[in-house]
């Protein structure tokens, strides 16, 4: 015979036998959810760059709280080096890179709309 402190039945409600259709739509949204974390990460690292080509200078702000911003005059630019990969030619966009007098490039950008006009600029 049990005595008066031991339980005769103890269980904690189900979730998916309670509510089956609550249950498989969450389990379905995860990974929307999910999905919309990374494009919302995304979308907040794009706005927290920009590039900007001036008559006399390039400049390259990169940082959401803390800014990195990196210049160089438009005459100190020697080189520059549109890639293109078959998705990128799709959508229209290149990662660039700029070159000054050494061997390391000055600034590096992926993702650039307008290549093109981009290259003619510099």
């Amino acid at each position: 015979m049990p005595t008066q402190a031991e339980p005769l039945y103890s269980a904690h409600p189900s979730m998916f036998k309670s509510s089956p259709l609550l249950f498989i739509i969450c389990v379905v949204t995860i990974p929307v959810l999910v999905g919309l974390i990374v494009i919302i990460g995304w979308y907040i690292k794009t706005r927290s760059e920009r590039f900007t080509i001036t008559a006399d200078e390039v400049q390259y702000e990169v940082g959401l709280f803390s800014k990195q911003i990196k210049e160089m005059k438009r005459s100190s630019v020697r080189s520059v080096n549109v890639d293109q990969s078959f998705i990128d030619r799709i959508v229209g966009a290149a990662k660039v890179t700029i070159y000054s007098a050494g061997d390391e490039p000055e600034i590096v950008v992926s993702g650039l709309p307008e290549p093109g006009r981009l290259r003619e600029l510099l």
